[in-house]
């Protein structure tokens, strides 16, 4: 069946916009930017240095080490661009209290700023975890981690989601598959108690969106179902805020695996093929020929898609693949 995309409402923005068009395609059609030298890069591979391996050697990230990686976790003020209402939120205090709560970083970057008086307080984005001895760990293994971005430059409001990755390697290497809950508090009022309060309801979260891998496993996709998930994913991450696409990449280019044990057609294992294909890049197409202002034939280019290396973007579009997940799940009975 073929799947016909809808138009949003025009009050919405443009990220909704392309969710409701990307989700109705999904239901169409199964119901009758670089880091700084010296910091780690991230894209479908999140900051992993050897402390978050998944062996005997995981262990947490010292604040020695985070000041190198990442020095405006440490911010204690806002910036002085800020105004008198601006509270700052410092990231270090609210690490100190997750690691009382079991979750210690194991992985933190930060962003690149053009304004040198902000680089101690701009936006940087942590990993956390819990340290299990009694947990024992395989390749392909999926994990919930907790993911922290915040900045005390006006650059980003707090924000504390839980995050699932799966496992590339022992070494520590994994892949962001999604984005699920998430609290979000703006640099204002009683910052830090709102802070605490939503810290707690993302934790009891977090183990709880580990039953996705087993429930969507067990949903079998036809051809039809894996081309809406593809036509929907092609749609948020190329789609403009009008809905049109123009890149040469094809849907299909999205469902083709990159290694032998992604070669399965339920829901989980083709989520994870399109989420990696999605944010790691490295697809080529050639754009198609033209001609030039004389009347010359012109041959088109060849594309290559890049990784998704922005914060934003990188959590973005984790978030909107999630929801096109859950949508497909809900449309066979399951939700995530």
């Amino acid at each position: 069946m073929d799947a016909k995309p809808t138009n949003s409402p025009k009050t919405m923005d443009s990220t909704a916009k392309l969710y409701d068009r990307a989700t109705s395609t999904i239901l169409g059609a199964i119901e009758p930017s670089p880091s700084p030298t010296g910091r780690p890069r991230v894209g479908d591979a999140v900051y992993a240095p050897r402390t978050a391996r998944f062996d005997d050697g995981a262990r947490a990230l010292s604040e020695d080490e985070m000041r190198r990686v990442a020095p405006s976790i440490f911010a204690a003020r806002p910036h002085a661009s800020r105004s008198e209402r601006f509270r700052a939120i410092p990231t270090i205090e609210v690490l100190r209290g997750l690691e009382r709560e079991g979750f210690v970083a194991v992985g933190a970057r930060q962003s690149a700023s053009r304004d040198a008086s902000k680089t101690d307080y701009t936006k940087h984005l942590i990993r956390l975890r819990r340290l299990d001895d009694a947990q024992k760990y395989r390749v392909g293994d999926t994990v919930c981690e907790i993911i922290l971005r915040n900045a005390n430059g006006g650059t980003s409001a707090y924000e504390l989601m839980a995050g699932l990755f799966r496992i590339r390697c022992l070494n520590s290497l994994v892949a962001r598959i999604a984005t699920i809950d998430s609290i979000k508090v703006r640099h204002s009022g009683d910052a830090l108690q709102k802070v605490i309060d939503g810290t707690y309801r993302v934790l009891g979260q977090a183990d709880a969106v580990l039953a996705a891998p087993l429930d969507w496993s067990r949903i079998a996709l036809d051809c039809d179902a894996r081309a809406a998930l593809a036509a929907s994913a092609h749609l948020l991450r190329f789609g403009d805020a009008e809905g049109k696409v123009a890149t040469p990449i094809k849907p299909e280019q999205l469902l083709t695996p990159r290694r032998a044990d992604d070669r399965a057609d339920d829901l989980w294992t083709v989520m994870n093929v399109v989420q990696e294909n999605v944010m790691r890049g490295g697809l080529s197409a050639r754009a198609p020929a033209s001609t030039d202002q004389h009347g010359g034939w012109r041959r088109g280019r060849v594309v290559t898609t890049r990784a998704i290396n922005n914060i934003d973007r990188d959590v973005k579009l984790n978030r909107g693949l999630w929801g096109l997940g859950e949508r497909m799940a809900a449309s066979f009975g399951l939700a995530a």
